[in-house]
């Protein structure tokens, strides 16, 4: 099989996060067969809502997202500008200020690297099972 791409790039809007996981649907329903399940393929939604809401919150309001399809695994990888790296924090239980989605990344993803670009900015890669 050879591997298969997508790239979005998009800056801070209303409905950024809602098009990136239209984009991560469209993807993995232009795969063709085999095709990735359901399951995984809602974890591969929630993984690229995850990285990408952290982009623009975090990352200071512009993202690159790419995907790409391997025999076994399918990446996520979302670039921002920011230079910060992620971080765990204790999740916010009380006033719903976050917390949850970097340890839900790093939960169902087989292997998660974060790679500062030379340019600035970082890349966040998430490798999930296909």
């Amino acid at each position: 099989m050879t591997t298969m791409s997508a790239e979005r790039t998009s800056l801070r809007s209303q409905s950024a996060v809602a098009e990136a996981r239209r984009a991560a649907r469209a993807f993995l329903e232009g795969l063709g067969q085999p095709a990735i399940g359901r399951d995984r393929a809602d974890t591969v939604v929630l993984v690229v809502s995850e990285l990408v809401t952290n982009a623009l919150r975090h990352g200071g309001g512009a993202y690159t997202l790419r995907l790409a399809a391997h025999p076994a695994t399918i990446e996520v990888a979302v670039e921002d500008p920011s230079p910060r790296l992620p971080r765990m924090r204790t999740p916010d239980l009380v006033d719903g200020t976050g917390g949850f989605g970097w340890h839900m990344v790093n939960d169902l993803a087989h292997h998660v690297v974060v790679t500062p670009r030379a340019g600035g900015g970082k890349t966040v890669r998430a490798l999930l099972p296909r």
